[in-house]
């Protein structure tokens, strides 16, 4: 029987320092096996609800369960979760394999598997260069590689792309797609939506310590938003092309030298094709027709400005 228990709940979740509420009645669930993004701006909460899963914080009310145990027994489910918050705390003159070993040493994980976590993270090669010289990229690996000794069930891992060049932003991408495929659930937070609309399947989105939005990523980047965009060759067909669109009950606007049709329940590709084909039997040449989904930053960006009206 498939193992369907949330991997993480929280219910009612509160944090407040003082009179500043940092985490606000936060309820949701993380179904087990997804990569959920926890997305919000700097200051919503999400390293402090990071915080209170891992024992860190505690709540002022609410609760939650870590891996089906309760948020009051950190001692239940800690041996089976894997964290990196505020970037690795490693040991500049050891290399990468000797802070590994004091890491196993310290939680009392197997040291053979110390290879393989280094191939995994993409420092196979690297693990006898010391941690202080590596780059930031590389420093952000071998933290996630101490955060993956033990083969947690969870991963947790708290915006793990700060300060990395666009390259290193690609690299912490495509490992954590490899690290996904391992039928562990990662939550990883980010600001930089556009990372996380790649590799996330689920999303939790908080803003000011309230919950926004939760469930699955194509979820919420609604196809009502995606549009067809149509470009004639000559700039003098954009008139006609106009009455084509129009003749077929389209919501349709200018820009530039384009026409975006908006969709209302049409499938987008067919709808493409259609108007293409529409446009050759009016003597129109297009010279660019495609289909513009909405991402992930301008929903989410919509969605910050409607919550906080």
């Amino acid at each position: 029987m498939p193992h369907t228990e949330p991997a993480l709940t929280l219910e009612g979740l509160t944090k407040c320092y003082g009179r500043r509420v940092a985490v606000d009645h936060l309820t949701a669930a993380i179904p087990p096996g997804v990569v959920a993004g926890f997305v919000g701006p700097n200051g919503a909460g999400k390293t402090t609800t990071m915080s209170m899963l891992l024992g860190l914080v505690r709540p002022t009310s609410g609760t939650a369960t870590v891996l089906g145990e309760p948020l009051e027994r950190p001692d239940r489910y800690l041996g089976r979760v894997g964290a990196l918050v505020d970037g690795p705390a490693l040991w500049p003159a050891l290399t990468g394999v000797q802070n590994l070993k004091v890491l196993c040493r310290l939680g009392g994980h197997d040291e053979t598997t110390i290879p393989g976590v280094l191939d995994l993270v993409g420092l196979g090669t690297r693990g006898s260069d010391r941690f202080g010289a590596y780059s930031m990229g590389m420093k952000q690996r071998l933290g996630i590689a101490a955060a993956l000794l033990g083969d947690p069930a969870l991963l947790v891992l708290d915006e793990p792309t700060n300060g990395l060049d666009p390259q290193g932003m690609s690299d912490m991408r495509d490992l954590i797609r490899r690290i996904a495929t391992q039928d562990r659930t990662v939550l990883v937070s980010s600001h930089i939506l556009t990372e996380l609309e790649q590799v996330c399947d689920w999303l939790l989105i908080i803003d000011d310590g309230r919950l926004v939005y939760a469930g699955q990523t194509e979820g919420f980047v609604s196809p009502t938003g995606t549009e067809v965009v149509l470009g004639p060759l000559d700039p003098g067909g954009l008139p006609p092309l106009l009455e084509v669109v129009t003749a077929r009950g389209l919501t349709v606007r200018s820009q530039g030298d384009h026409l975006v049709v908006t969709l209302d329940g049409d499938d987008p590709r067919r709808l493409a094709a259609d108007l293409n084909r529409a446009a050759s039997t009016a003597g129109i040449v297009l010279a660019e027709v495609h289909v513009r989904r909405p991402s992930l930053e301008s929903t989410y960006l919509q969605l910050l400005e409607g919550a906080s009206r």
